[in-house]
């Protein structure tokens, strides 16, 4: 199979898996070859006509239980007949830029469901928690035809808040702990989530499930209402993957703010504002490229570089000379 964006369109576009995970590797490459052919596929693919494809972000701590409640979340909704992919994105390594990429083989079972797709990406060291070409290989995944895409992220920090800016809901996954848990978590995470559950609520942790779960509760209600949430979230619910208790409750939640969202306007409102968003990004990304791709540039900023280091040339003024040199470039 070629990787051409004119071999793996109609492909995609019938669902092929094989062809879905070459356009993926596809985005995910940095050669400027696959990259004008990505761009081309993502543009081809914008004229399939599907139906609203509902994008679910999933983090929490590691830890968490997030690949065991993803495989007993997933599979119950195969079992109804839907279609999962999961983008699942491993923390790259700052030294070697290696990643395990084992979600697979955590989630050994619903890999081997035909109804679902498990993608695993490296973060490439990319903040949020999410690959840079998370968002892309969302488009391909809807084009895909699945009834469901979700998005699960490295882990729970200040810098993992990029996913909620690509997905129509957000669910933090916790784990039961004292009160003092509360003070582990930020409140940015905590007011970008639109549903907060509490795993391993079975056994002899389903009593501290319970109070954590009214513990978030608590937390929740002090927190300003947001004009896209109907009465009552977001809220905390207790779930456990293991006993496969409170999964569907959850997905009842999910449904219902969703649907909610979409009635009154949110849902469509927030795609327009994550779009422009994401346009902003890539072209910010673009200039960034280009600093470090074109020869005058590349070799300004190495000289500057050195200047700023040693001292002898201020940083804002390096930087001023390199943007004056951009937009001479961009001009001419």
């Amino acid at each position: 199979m070629k990787f051409t964006a004119d071999a793996l369109a109609p492909l995609i576009a019938k669902g092929d898996r094989r062809a879905l995970a070459r356009a993926i590797t596809l985005i995910e490459s940095s050669r400027a070859d696959h990259r004008r052919e990505a761009v081309a596929l993502l543009g081809q693919l914008a004229t399939v006509g599907r139906a609203p494809v509902l994008r679910v972000g999933l983090s929490g701590t590691p830890g968490v239980g997030k690949s065991t409640f993803i495989e007993e979340f997933g599979l119950q909704l195969t079992a109804q007949g839907k279609k999962l992919a999961v983008l699942a994105v491993d923390p790259s390594s700052a030294r070697s830029g290696g990643s395990i990429l084992g979600d697979k083989t955590r989630m050994e079972r619903l890999s081997r469901d035909p109804n679902a797709y498990i993608r695993p990406s490296p973060s490439q060291t990319h903040l949020g928690g999410v690959a840079r070409r998370t968002r892309e290989a969302i488009t391909l995944c809807e084009a895909a035809g699945f009834d469901l895409v979700m998005v699960e992220t490295v882990g729970v920090g200040q810098s993992e808040t990029l996913v909620s800016d690509m997905v129509d809901l957000f669910v933090l996954l916790m784990a039961p702990a004292g009160g003092d848990e509360l003070q582990g978590v930020k409140r940015g995470i905590m007011e970008m989530a639109d549903i907060i559950l509490v795993n391993k609520a079975d056994g002899e942790l389903k009593s501290a499930a319970m109070r954590t779960v009214s513990d978030y509760a608590g937390a929740l209600r002090l927190l300003r209402k947001r004009p896209q949430d109907p009465e009552g979230f977001p809220k905390a619910l207790p779930v456990s993957a293991l006993s496969c208790t409170g999964l569907e409750a959850a997905w009842a939640e999910m449904q219902d703010l969703a649907g909610w969202r979409q009635k009154h306007g949110h849902f469509e409102r927030r795609r327009t504002e994550q779009a422009r968003h994401w346009f902003e990004a890539e072209v910010r990304e673009g200039v960034l490229a280009m600093l470090q791709t074109d020869p005058a540039l590349r070799a300004q900023m190495h000289t500057l570089g050195a200047e700023v280091a040693a001292g002898t040339t201020p940083a804002t003024v390096a930087a001023d000379a390199v943007l004056q040199k951009l937009r001479a470039i961009t001009q001419s």
